[in-house]
């Protein structure tokens, strides 16, 4: 009696130990650190922190502007961190309920849009103040980073998934 076809993904061996190349079963995934997608969400990170401190150490011309920056970099910043936690600690086995691939590909669809929006908003009112151009420009790298996983959560989470489906 057939239950449905899918795919099964182990990680381990039947023989016990996990072989080489393979993630222990423990709470912290070892793996995950040294993957694309985790390094991209530390360069994130530091990029985001980066544009954060550059601008909420300089003076200020407009408040409205830079505090919607300020807000955006801080909250994309948690974000990611929340992300980066999820899968070193690998809670999305224990969150099942959770699309975790499709909320990420969410996050980082609307966190680059909003980012680049109050990236250019900075640049815009940064009147030559070097700590508010830096933090522009470093808001700008984080779009260009953000980008960059948004095409790798939208290549696992739809184009992996069809390629499984057919197979």
């Amino acid at each position: 009696m057939s239950h449905g076809s899918g795919l099964v993904r182990t990680t381990c061996s039947s023989g016990g130990a996990p072989g080489p190349g393979q993630p222990s079963e423990g709470l912290l995934d070892a793996v995950y650190p040294r993957t694309h997608g985790a390094l991209l969400k530390v360069a994130q990170m530091v990029t985001l922190l980066i544009a954060f401190i550059c601008v909420r150490s300089s003076p200020r011309i407009d408040f409205g502007a830079y505090s919607f920056f300020e807000v955006v970099t801080i909250c994309d910043l948690i974000m990611i961190l929340i992300f980066y936690l999820v899968y070193l600690f690998r809670f999305y086995r224990v969150l099942t309920c959770i699309s975790w691939p499709l909320s990420e590909l969410l996050h980082y669809l609307i966190g680059t849009l909003l980012l680049l929006i109050a990236s250019i908003v900075a640049a815009s009112k940064s009147y030559n103040q070097s700590g508010l151009v830096a933090g522009a420009i470093f808001g700008f790298l984080a779009s260009f980073l953000c980008l960059a996983s948004l095409w790798l959560s939208y290549k696992i989470t739809y184009i992996t998934q069809s390629t499984d489906a057919s197979a």
